[in-house]
């Protein structure tokens, strides 16, 4: 049985951009760099040649990287979902950290959404972890690199 992976459908769209981006703009992009180099005649020593063979190494390797990542990906739209105060994945909540008072806001996306710049922690950190299943209003301990964090669950948003 192959395994899927949760992907919001924000990562999801975005994936596919990008893979679009790639089939449409850049390919033709370097297949035609490929062929003027080609022109310049000696292969062997043809420097254009061989960084347009890479890019297309790379492009290639990327196209085929996403499209085995849209076809195992379990996508999922929380925003078609009662909310019912229970954190899931591709929910955002709203953690208070309990000796500081300190407020902090995540949305729990999958692995290759993440970006902590952007507050969208992997499913599989720490903090998605200790909140995953948990309510509005409960209080959770979360082993950091900072050690053991109580926060308090405040809100909790299907968007």
């Amino acid at each position: 049985m192959t395994t899927r992976f949760p992907m919001t459908v924000a990562g999801a769209d975005k994936l596919r951009e990008e893979l679009n981006h790639l089939k449409k703009v850049e390919r033709p992009r370097i297949i035609a760099a490929i062929a003027e180099a080609r022109e310049h005649g000696d292969l062997k020593e043809n420097a254009e040649y061989h960084a347009a063979r890479e890019q297309q190494g790379f492009a290639e390797g990327r196209i085929q990287e996403i499209e085995a990542k849209l076809s195992l990906a379990q996508i999922i739209d929380i925003s078609k979902m009662d909310n019912n105060g229970k954190v899931l994945f591709g929910s955002t909540v709203t953690i208070i950290n309990v000796d500081t008072d300190e407020e902090s806001v995540y949305r729990i996306v999958g692995e290759d959404e993440a970006d902590i710049k952007q507050n969208l922690i992997s499913v599989g950190s720490p903090i998605a972890r200790g909140l995953i299943g948990k309510e509005e209003g409960d209080a959770v301990k979360i082993q950091t690199p900072k050690g053991i964090i109580e926060f308090e669950i405040d809100k909790v948003e299907y968007i």
